[in-house]
């Protein structure tokens, strides 16, 4: 994909977000595409190789992003049990938090992955992403009780369940489309919910610690 930055290539890309949004991925159209964008289909192609590399550049800014903080979500953590911190900052960030700060403000691009991406590579965004994550959470979980935290034990498909549950609450609202403020409300309600649920998991006691 060129990497220009110019008007003609950034209205392309608002096109190809419209487009998506309004059908899908699955029913979206180059033709349908170049005409919002002014533009014929051949001339779309010097920009785009395939309607899926024109769906990719729309989210995967958004979808790095998210991985980069999830790594550094991880590896604040880890260090932080290295260092044996008291328990009262342990967590103090959670996926929560990476959701208000980072998919609210792109939450156009995130609608996309998880309602329009049939089709594409990112079809089962949220069932990948915790399966990515689960691996590391079950590792986190083995760290916490090697420090001596009396954290709990869960089976494979309790943990992807639980995760699973998790992830599905906390992007509902986003989905549902409702407001910003409205958004946040939610999540907070959420993590009031979960958090000591979590923290039981993790061997961290409520009224210690927030996860």
């Amino acid at each position: 994909m060129p990497k220009d930055k110019t008007a003609n290539h950034i209205k392309i890309n608002e096109a190809m977000k419209a487009e998506f949004l309004e059908k899908g991925f699955s029913d979206a159209s180059i033709r349908s595409i170049g005409q919002r964008a002014g533009l014929t289909s051949a001339a779309l192609y010097r920009h785009y190789r395939s309607k899926e590399e024109m769906f990719c550049a729309v989210v995967e800014p958004l979808v790095q992003e998210i991985q980069q903080r999830m790594m550094q979500h991880k590896q604040v953590k880890y260090r932080m049990l290295d260092e044996k911190v008291d328990s009262k900052m342990l967590f103090g960030e959670s996926v929560i938090d990476i959701v208000k700060e980072v998919i609210i403000p792109h939450r156009t691009e995130f609608y996309l992955l998880v309602k329009c991406a049939n089709g594409t590579r990112y079809e089962n965004f949220v069932h990948d992403f915790v399966e990515a994550n689960q691996g590391d959470l079950a590792d986190a979980i083995d760290c916490m009780k090697a420090q001596g935290y009396p954290a709990i034990h869960l089976e494979k498909e309790e943990l992807h369940m639980l995760l699973s549950a998790y992830m599905t609450a906390i992007i509902e609202p986003i989905i549902h489309g409702y407001p910003d403020e409205q958004i946040t409300a939610y999540l907070d309600r959420m993590s009031d919910f979960f958090m000591p649920g979590w923290m039981y998991i993790m061997g961290l006691s409520p009224k210690e610690s927030q996860m």
